[in-house]
C-alpha cells in the first residue's frame, strides 16, 4: 500500500516511523510519503489560506497550493507504478470512521490524505478530485481538532494493522471490538495475563480451566456486558438474529428484550425496570 500525506506540518507525522506502522514501512509493506504543502506556494510568505467568501471568522485553505500538490503527488505515484488512488479527507463533517471503513480502506492500494487546518479546504478542491478518484470524507469523532493530522495518524494505524503480515499473529484482529462478523456490534471484553494473582486480585477461574468452549462463552458474555455498559446504542440497533440462544439469555439478564412492536429491523429495546443486577 502507498500512503501520501499533504500537510503544512510534516513533523506531526513523525509517529508514522514507529511501532507497527514504522515496522511495516521498514519491511516494505507500507510506502509512506509526507509532503509539505508550502512547497506549492509561490509568494514569499508561503501563504496557504485566505479569507472566506461570504464573510465570517477564520480562514480557508486556498485551491492552488492544494491542486498543484495533489497533481504532483498523483503524477509521482503513477510514475512509480501506483494505481487506484483514493482521497481521504479528515473532517468533522465526514462519515464516522469505523472498523468497517478501516477494512474497506485497507483493501485499497493507494491512499492520499489531505489534513486541513483553519476552517478547512476550499470545497472546489474536493469536488475536483472526486471526478478523478473515490473520495472518503472521514470523521474520527464528534469533536473538532486544530487540524487533521491527528486523524491521519488514527486512520493510518487502524488501516495498517489490517494489512497482511503487519501483525505478528494474523488472527489478532479477529476478536477486536467492532471486527466484522460476530464482533461487528460489540466491544471486546477484559483481558488478563500472568501472574494469576496480583495485589490480591485473581483472574477469572474459567480462563484457567482449559475448556475452550467455556472460555469462548465467557468472553462473549463479557463482550455483551461491556457493550451494554459503555455503548448501549450498539445493542439497540442490532438485529436479534445476530445473537444465539446463549447471547439472548445474557442480554435478558442485562435487561434487554426484542422489540415487542416488531419494528422492521427487529431492534432491541431496554426494559425500564426488572433488570437483574
Amino acid at each position: 500500500m502507498r500512503l501520501d500525506v499533504v500537510t503544512i506540518f510534516p513533523e506531526y507525522l513523525e509517529p508514522l516511523n514507529v511501532s507497527l506502522v514504522g515496522k511495516a514501512r521498514a519491511r516494505g509493506q507500507l510506502n509512506v510519503h509526507v509532503h509539505d504543502l508550502r512547497n506549492w506556494t509561490y509568494d514569499r510568505h508561503n501563504t496557504v489560506d485566505d479569507t472566506p467568501y461570504g464573510g465570517g471568522p477564520g480562514m480557508v485553505m486556498k485551491t492552488d497550493p492544494w491542486g498543484d500538490a495533489l497533481d504532483t503527488v498523483l503524477a509521482d505515484g503513477y510514475e512509480t507504478g501506483a494505481r487506484g488512488p483514493a482521497l481521504v479527507v479528515p473532517t468533522p463533517s465526514g462519515r464516522p470512521f469505523t472498523q468497517e471503513l478501516a477494512v474497506e480502506l485497507s483493501e485499497r492500494p493507494w491512499l492520499i490524505f489531505t489534513p486541513a487546518r483553519y476552517e478547512g479546504i476550499d470545497r472546489r478542491v474536493t469536488d475536483e478530485y472526486a471526478t478523478r478518484m473515490p473520495v472518503y470524507e472521514v470523521s474520527i469523532g464528534d469533536y473538532v481538532l486544530a487540524g487533521g493530522e491527528a486523524a491521519v495518524l488514527v486512520v493510518t494505524e487502524a488501516v495498517a494493522r489490517l494489512l497482511p503480515g503487519v501483525l505478528g499473529n494474523a488472527e489478532s484482529h479477529r476478536d477486536d471490538s467492532f471486527a466484522p462478523g460476530a464482533m461487528a456490534n460489540l466491544l471486546e471484553g477484559p483481558v488478563y495475563t500472568k501472574p494469576p494473582v496480583w495485589r490480591g486480585r485473581d483472574i477469572p477461574e474459567v480462563l484457567l480451566s482449559g475448556h475452550h468452549g467455556k472460555i469462548a462463552r465467557w468472553r462473549r458474555d463479557e463482550a455483551l456486558k461491556r457493550t451494554t455498559l459503555h455503548r448501549p446504542d450498539l445493542i439497540e440497533r442490532c438485529d436479534p438474529k445476530a445473537f444465539d440462544k446463549k447471547d439472548r439469555e445474557m442480554l435478558s439478564i442485562l435487561g434487554w428484550e426484542p422489540d415487542p412492536d416488531g419494528k422492521p429491523y427487529g431492534r432491541f429495546w431496554r426494559r425500564a425496570e426488572g433488570v437483574e443486577e
